[in-house]
Order: structure tokens, then sequence, then C-alpha cells
């Protein structure tokens, strides 16, 4: 049960890279290559139906969290108390830029929302990024699996790398999402757009894969499948022809690149740094009831946000 409870944490914070991983990306873009009033209102009418149903995951998994494996979400929630707070506001930030840009017809008002919802959704990637980061790296534990270490500490130079390596795809993945959703005569930027980012992306996947490989040596060789796909879902993105087939493929990307990250962390949830026990799916569990009765509720949750999510994607295709 403690295995299915990581594979479903695993899957449903997957879903929310994956889903809310484009409006973020379309976020950081937005003022890079929307040059007109009417083009950066085509960004927000083209996540506007879906963006607040996408971050149902990210809740979900911190409840599911809290759920199933309490001792980590304590570490982990102390530990990246101030992140978490900043991850907080920015989320609020970029939701008001959402909703409140249109209602006022004057330059200044909408200038100032497109300058808040590009800078909200780009820390907000980044920020999370370097905290998947730190979470594969190890924090400092004690004896008892509360966190030791500062704020500084979280700002490493492997955890910056997964930052910027989390910015950068999911600004991709934003432009592969606009090239399929914007008119006819945008495209062609959308597409110029995220070709300019693949090789980056392709280059930090590249330096983060080896680092991680140094701190984790891979000793299953069915771990290497991974990030195999996620080469060539970037292969793909470079082939591709149109939005739809270069949204799959980003989605293809970020599904692998998160199945790196738990290959590389199972049985951990929070490793300990340098060295020592760290938080693991085993250690900080409830009993089995509680278990397997937050599993069934998770499921029947996930459930409902799949068939939502199903359902968004295909009137979305359609439009």
């Amino acid at each position: 049960m403690n295995v299915a409870a990581f594979l479903l944490l695993a899957a449903m914070l997957t879903a929310y890279v994956m889903l809310d991983g484009y409006d973020l990306g379309v976020g950081a873009i937005h003022l890079l290559i929307m040059r007109t009033d009417r083009e950066r209102a085509a960004s927000f009418t083209a996540i506007n139906p879906f963006w607040n149903g996408n971050e149902v995951f990210l809740i979900a998994t911190g409840a599911m969290l809290f759920a199933m494996f309490p001792r980590a979400y304590a570490a982990a929630f102390s530990g990246f108390y101030l992140p978490f707070i900043i991850v907080l506001w920015l989320l609020m930030v970029r939701g008001m830029s959402i909703e409140l840009r249109g209602h006022f017809q004057s330059d200044l008002w909408r200038g100032f929302w497109d300058v808040a919802f590009c800078l909200s959704s780009a820390l907000l990637a980044f920020i999370l990024g370097v905290a998947i980061g730190n979470v594969v790296r190890g924090v400092p534990l004690d004896s008892a699996g509360y966190f030791q270490g500062t704020f500084g500490f979280l700002l490493n130079g492997y955890a910056l790398a997964v930052g910027a390596l989390a910015l950068l795809a999911l600004a991709m993945h934003g432009a592969a999402f606009l090239w399929m959703r914007v008119e006819e005569d945008l495209r062609p930027r959308m597409q110029r757009a995220a070709r300019m980012l693949l090789p980056i992306v392709v280059l930090l996947f590249v330096g983060v894969s080896v680092a991680t490989v140094s701190m984790h040596p891979v000793a299953n060789g069915a771990a290497w499948i991974a990030p195999l796909v996620a080469i060539g879902a970037l292969v793909s993105i470079w082939f591709a022809r149109s939005g739809v087939i270069a949204i799959a493929g980003s989605s293809l990307f970020l599904f692998a690149l998160m199945a790196c990250v738990a290959l590389t962390l199972f049985p951990d949830l929070l490793p300990a740094y340098p060295s020592g026990a760290g938080l693991t799916i085993y250690n900080s569990a409830p009993n089995a009831y509680s278990v397997g009765t937050a599993f069934t509720a998770a499921i029947i949750g996930f459930g409902a946000a799949l068939v939502y999510g199903t359902v968004a994607a295909l009137r979305m295709l359609r439009a």
C-alpha cells in the first residue's frame, strides 16, 4: 500500500506539472513574445478556461502528502516554509492578474497585470523547480526527521540548475500550448519560440541528469528508460508541424522528467543530506489502516479531477 501511495502521489504531482505547467509557461513568455495588447489578451484567453482547475492537482498533492506521509509533510513544510509562503503569494498574484486584467480599459492597468502575470508565473516555475531539486539532493535532517538547514542552504547550485530547467521547460511547454491555441497568424511565432528554447532545455536536461547520477548512481538499468523517453519527446517537438504534436511532445517530456524524479527518489520521500537516514514511504507513514483510507479517498478525488481534465482537454482540442 505504501508503494501504491507513492505512485499515486507521483502521478498527482506529474498531472499538476503537465497541466498547470502550460499556464506557468504561457505566463513566463507572456511579455517576451506577445507584442500588442491584442496578442497579450490572447494569452489570457488561451488559458482562462483551464488554469484554476489545473491548480486542483497541487492542492490535492499537498493534502495527500499530509494524509499518507505526515512525517514527510511536516519536515518538508517546516524546511521549505519560506519558499512555500512565496509560492502562495505568487499563486495569488497570478490568479489576480488573470481575473483582473480585463476589468478596466486602461493601458496602465493592463500593463501592470501583464507584468505581474509574467513575473509571478516565471518565479513560480523557478521556485517549484528549486524545491524539487532540493528534494532530490536531500536536506539536513536531525534524528527525528526535522529540517536543520537554512533558507540559504536551499539555494545550492544543483537546485538552482533544476529551477532553471523547470522554468525553461515550462516556457517551452507554454509556447507549444499557445502554438495550438492562438489564431493562425500567431502560430509561426509560437513555433519559433518553442524551437528556440529547445536546445537550452536539452543542455540543461543533460547537465542536470549527469549531476543527478553522480549523487544517486543508477542501480537498475530500467531507470534509463525515462531519460531516453524524455530525449525522444524533445526530438518530436523539434520536428513537430502542428501545435497538437508539439504540446503532446512537451507533455511527454515533462512526464518523463517527473518519472526520472520518482525513480531517483524511490523509496525516499525526503533524503538526508549529506548522508544519514531520510524519510521514506515506510518510516513517514502512519498505520496501514490510515494509509489505506487516505489512498481510497485520494483515488476517488484523483479520478474525478482526471475526468474534469479530460473533458476540458477535449473541449480545448475542438475549439
